[in-house]
């Protein structure tokens, strides 16, 4: 596996680990809803781990990664459909 690959896949753990840091303890769909803040930086690191995704694939296109695709089609969605983002989907995509 090359060093772009690796780091790559390290970028997708890293934005796993900062969604389940960003929603701590209480989690609860009514104040994911209500914050904003919250909802914005689970959709950034959604787009970070969709994108280094979609690099892995580039780079190393024998790899089989579960649901990588799906990951990258979100990511299309949240950049480039912003404004009709459901947030029960990204809610369920985390939970």
């Amino acid at each position: 596996m090359s060093d772009e690959v690796k780091k790559c896949l390290q970028d997708i753990i890293d934005s796993i680990n900062s969604i389940d840091e960003y929603l701590g303890e209480n989690r609860s769909f009514i104040y994911y809803e209500q914050n904003k803040q919250l909802r914005r930086s689970v959709e950034r690191e959604i787009e970070i781990a969709g994108e280094a995704m979609n690099r892995v694939i580039k780079f190393d296109e024998n790899l089989k990664i579960e649901n990588g695709k799906n990951l990258i089609n979100m990511r299309n969605r949240i950049i480039h459909a912003y404004d009709a983002i459901d947030n029960a989907i990204i809610w369920n995509i985390v939970q």
